[in-house]
């Protein structure tokens, strides 16, 4: 089975929000941990965290502090977590790029994904045909894709020249839906 790294792009301020998401708690656990978990549960590993906004206070909640990679440039928008993201990964077939504002994502989106990985792979989770996240890219892109990243579009760009895009249906799993307000926090996970 192909090895497939995880990516966890945690560094924004949340202006939205008010503060970085990462921080903030849904059932009494940091939605920076609890994405950093379903990657685990999901089959992902090695798991990288990209921390950028409040990055000390981030570290302290993870269970492993070495797993944090530090974008100095993450101002300046998802472009710069992606790129320090994917440079600071060890060697792995795939990585499954995973955004901390996405609560209702869970392992099994993760699982899914994960088992598509080979060095050659291009896929992303899609719910009700929509593209979200998170998205799948074999190693042999990495270099492509962090030269390309820019500004808040991350890979935006790139995945839309592709032609071998693997759209992942996952629906039935989760939601693709985003927090970027304090009103879009779900009260609760629980079903």
């Amino acid at each position: 089975m192909a090895e497939c790294a995880g990516l966890l792009l945690a560094a924004g301020a949340g202006r939205r929000f008010g503060r970085p998401k990462a921080l903030v708690e849904l059932d009494g656990e940091p939605l920076l941990r609890r994405a950093l978990r379903v990657l685990t549960e999901g089959g992902c590993g090695p798991v990288r965290v990209v921390l950028g906004a409040r990055a000390e206070e981030a570290r302290a909640l993870l269970p492993d502090p070495s797993v944090a990679v530090f974008a100095e440039d993450w101002a300046t928008g998802m472009g710069a977590s992606l790129r320090a993201g994917l440079r600071a990964l060890p060697e792995a077939d795939a990585v499954l790029v995973h955004l901390v504002d996405l609560p209702k994502v869970d392992a099994r989106v993760i699982a899914r994904l994960a088992a598509l990985a080979s060095p050659e792979v291009v896929a992303r989770a899609a719910y009700d045909g929509v593209p979200g996240h998170p998205v799948l890219f074999g190693r042999k892109w990495w270099e492509e894709i962090a030269g390309s990243a820019r500004g808040d579009r991350g890979a935006r760009d790139w995945l839309a020249t592709r032609d071998d895009l693997r759209l992942v249906e996952c629906a039935e799993l989760g939601s693709g839906f985003d927090v970027d307000t304090p009103e879009d926090l779900p009260t609760t996970l629980e079903p």
